[in-house]
């Protein structure tokens, strides 16, 4: 993959649009784990939220990589798995839009 150039501005919008990201898939984690002490009556429900939750921050910690290097394959996954819409990248560049759309159409494949 090619390196792009960042402006302070397409740099913004690229982190505001990861954390968001980011956010919705912690709030989505949460609420899993919230449903999971909700709808069992046996304690030991608190192992199996230790799994959930340790197999989600393994996940997560690979999967959101903040480097400049690697953000156009992050920003695919991100919209593909649902947690970005395009539209939400606009403020990165349309260069760096479309080159995720192409990486999006080999994904879908």
């Amino acid at each position: 993959m090619r390196e792009f150039t960042w402006s302070a501005t397409e740099k913004k919008a690229a982190r505001a649009a990861f954390y968001l990201a980011l956010a919705r898939e912690l709030k989505a984690t949460r609420q899993e784990a919230e449903a999971m002490l909700r709808n069992s009556s046996d304690d030991r429900v608190i192992w199996r939220l230790h799994d959930y939750l340790d197999e989600k921050r393994h996940e997560i910690d690979q999967k959101y990589d903040y480097r400049y290097s690697v953000l156009m394959l992050v920003f695919p996954r991100l919209v593909s798995e649902g947690w970005l819409k395009v539209d939400e990248l606009a403020g990165i560049g349309t260069e760096k839009v479309d080159v995720i759309n192409k990486l999006m159409s080999l994904r879908d494949r």
